[in-house]
This record gives structure tokens, sequence and C-alpha cells, in this order.
């Protein structure tokens, strides 16, 4: 992993572990890892991610949102129920090839996937989220590249402390969406415009 992604995910396995919240990371050899690049066209990036820090058990918990990260095991069951149906077209209205399915909304069960058609110089791609139960997926960035991804889970995991995990009103959850958006905006401005996490 670069130093960026090494220190978002020290970030994040601090915070679970300052707020006494279960997260089981692995490792993964470079051939089983080299097998998923090959089969999902995943970014080198988010590939060092799998080596290093697999998600084996992890998911986020915030008052609005708890994301789970899919384990470097269940990646490629996972994209079932997302990309070809096997006969041409998509099994889900409006997925697109490139989409790799990484991980789901604990609470509302939206997928978060990687837009490998906008991979950048360093290897990484955008973070994408979108609202299932509709006619067609209107995907909404949620992250700039997966190293700010992992970065945003963690500040929202801190920011988090000062509130109750459990079902909150919906002023609450307005006052911890006001205090998140200005940790965001100085790591990922264009994912704070998008409004998936601050709205």
């Amino acid at each position: 992993m670069d130093s960026d992604l090494v220190d978002a995910v020290k970030a994040l396995k601090a915070i679970f572990e300052k707020r006494f919240i279960p997260a089981n990371f692995g490792k993964n050899d470079a051939e089983t890892v080299d097998a998923l690049k090959t089969k999902l066209g995943l970014p080198e990036r988010y590939a060092s991610f799998l080596k290093e820090a697999d998600p084996l058990d992890v998911e986020t918990v915030t008052p609005t949102e708890r994301v789970r990260l899919v384990p470097a095991s269940d990646l490629l069951s996972e994209q079932n129920g997302y990309g070809s149906s096997g006969n041409g077209e998509s099994a889900m209205p409006g997925w697109r090839d490139g989409w790799v399915l990484i991980g789901h909304s604990g609470m509302l069960g939206d997928p978060y996937f990687l837009d490998t058609n906008a991979l950048d110089a360093e290897g990484d791609c955008p973070v994408l989220t979108a609202m299932t139960g509709t006619d067609r997926l209107e995907p909404v960035m949620c992250a700039s590249s997966f190293a700010t991804f992992v970065q945003i889970l963690a500040i929202a995991m801190e920011v988090a402390e000062d509130f109750p995990d459990d079902a909150m009103d919906p002023d609450e959850e307005q006052i911890f969406r006001e205090a998140l958006a200005p940790r965001l905006r100085s790591v990922d401005p264009a994912a704070v415009r998008e409004g998936h996490w601050t709205s």
C-alpha cells in the first residue's frame, strides 16, 4: 500500500479500536489478489488494500450510515445480481461494465462500488453509491478515490463518537451531518458537493 492508503487504513483501524467496535482485517497472498485483479479489473490501489488489509469483518458505525466492506473471499460472488445476467443484459438496470461492488450500506443495503472506468494516474478510482429499489440506478460519487473513501469512513467514525449509535431523530441526524461536512470538505470537497454523506 502507498503512504496515502496506509495512513487512511491506520486511521480507520484506530477509530474502531478507540470506539471498542470489533473489526477484523486480514491479508492475502499476491496470487489470490492477482486473480481477482484479472477477473474484475481491480485498480492497483484497491488490490494492494486487499493484500494488506482485507476487510474480513468490517462495518463502520455512524448515526446515519453503516458501511460493510466486502472481503476478498466474497468479492466475486458479491458481483452477482449487479453485473451481466449472462444473456447480455445487466442483472440490475443501470449497472455498468467497470463497476465493482466493494461494500453495502448496513442500513439500506445500497451498494458501494468502484468506477474502474475513471482510473487515475495513481492506480485508483472514484467510489460511487446508488439507491436500490428504483427503476434505474442513479450513481452518486461518495469519494474521489478509494484511498479517500477509507479516509472518509474513518473521519465519519471519529465524528460519530459524540453521538449515540442507535436510531436518532431527524434533528440529531442533521446535527451529525453538519458536524461531518467541514471535516470531509478538507479531504474531498468534490464528494461533499455530491451530498451523499452530508444531506
